[in-house]
């Protein structure tokens, strides 16, 4: 379950529709929570659906230390990549603010900790990084630990 303060807005042609903060949610908030509302799909699962149903799950669902896809069942699915993230998720399915989210202002992950499968390349935010890795958890994994903490 996303935040409360936050909604769904049109963002830009490039980026599509993203999640926006509402009001202030200071860092250290939790912004999202695995609840059991949200769907749990196995890759066994995946496979038997038709190929439209699987575009969705590919575009909208993350892959969670299981290899299942997880589908939110509010606008969390719509949260933004950034490698410059407001947002980290943890290891125990919540997710939290890193830094002090402003109203108006998106609310990002890095999806390099969503078990991608295959390497994608994100619009360019000028970071050093320009693709995320299936293999980023293992790269980045105690920087992100270091942000959370």
């Amino acid at each position: 379950m996303i935040h409360p303060h936050t909604e769904l807005r049109f963002i830009s042609d490039e980026i599509g529709f993203g999640v926006v903060a509402t009001k202030f949610i200071p860092k250290g908030t939790i912004t999202w929570v695995l609840d059991k509302f949200d769907r749990e799909f196995t890759p066994i699962a995946f496979l038997e659906f038709d190929k439209p149903y699987q575009d969705i799950l590919d575009f909208y669902a993350y892959r969670n230390a299981s290899g299942n896809y997880i589908l939110c069942w509010d606008h969390a699915r719509f949260v933004n990549h950034s490698f410059n993230s407001n947002c980290l998720t943890t290891a125990y399915d919540f997710e939290i603010a890193i830094r002090d989210i402003q109203p108006d202002e998106q609310l990002t992950d890095d999806y390099g900790y969503l078990n991608i499968e295959v390497p994608f390349k994100p619009i360019d935010e000028g970071t050093r990084r320009r693709i995320v890795y299936p293999d980023d958890t293992l790269r980045y994994h105690k920087v992100w630990d270091k942000k959370i903490a």
